[in-house]
């Protein structure tokens, strides 16, 4: 079971975010990267497969922030080969131009599964996964929670989440695109001295990629979100609080 994995760097949240003198983009120099947390879970659904059943996991990546580490992370979790694609030129990281890049990467090997977390904080046109499915011509399914493989290994049996706790199982033909809303259990952790070790004795593969001729999301303008008047607290027995909603919300005409 030959398994690849998408790794999308993203913009760390916890770090506060500034928009740079265009007003169009966020200060790259006010960014700290962070893997994408559903990818996280993509990594580790893929290396659950992997000892499951056997195979290998191949984890890629677009150049962008301390990428490179993440990748040492993946090969020290349990991934046997890890790949940094560059490109010449800046890197709009709009889904499209990445599903193309990534199309024409995996389009180099061969692979049963193909995974990517779901959605990422950055998401602004569609779905990674979605998107990468159509250009490589392989079904898709999102939301993906739990991912068995048959025994012939010709196909997947998937658990996918629906709204209000539901949950379906959906029998897909390999090899297809899988995006996952979370692993079966959580990303494992490496340690500092196991992160160390693979860094001086395993190696990223660096792979060049061209830029597809795809029209981006065109961003027109950024903004920091508006500061409101603040919270009003309301005092008073339950009754009284009670009374002081409703006024509140037929002001607004939220109620009759």
């Amino acid at each position: 079971m030959n398994i690849a994995v998408l790794a999308k760097q993203v913009p760390d949240l916890v770090e506060g975010l500034e928009i740079d003198a265009s007003g169009k983009a966020l200060d790259p120099d006010s960014l700290r990267y962070i893997l994408s947390e559903t990818d996280d879970h993509a990594l580790e659904e893929a290396l659950l497969i992997k000892e499951r059943v056997g195979g290998r996991v191949e984890v890629f990546s677009l150049e962008v922030g301390e990428v490179r580490e993440a990748l040492y992370a993946a090969l020290a979790k349990g991934a046997d080969r890890a790949v940094l694609a560059q490109t010449e030129g800046e890197v709009r990281l709009d889904n499209h131009t990445l599903a193309r890049i990534f199309a024409d990467l995996l389009g180099r090997g061969s692979y049963d599964l193909v995974l990517t977390g779901v959605r990422a904080i950055d998401d602004l046109d569609g779905s990674l996964g979605g998107l990468l499915a159509g250009y490589l011509g392989l079904p898709y399914v999102g939301l993906v929670r739990k991912v068995e493989i048959a025994s012939d290994s010709a196909t997947a049996i998937v658990e996918k989440e629906y709204p209000g706790s539901y949950a379906a199982e959906l029998e897909v033909r390999l090899p297809a695109v899988l995006g996952i809303q979370a692993a079966e259990q959580p990303p494992r952790y490496v340690p500092v001295s196991r992160l160390r070790q693979v860094m001086k004795t395993a190696k990223v593969e660096v792979q060049d990629a061209s830029l597809p001729e795809v029209l981006p999301v065109a961003v027109e303008r950024l903004s920091q979100p508006e500061e409101g008047a603040g919270a009003a607290m309301l005092s008073g027995n339950p009754e009284e609080i009670a009374r002081q909603i409703v006024d509140l919300l037929s002001e607004r005409r939220l109620v009759g």
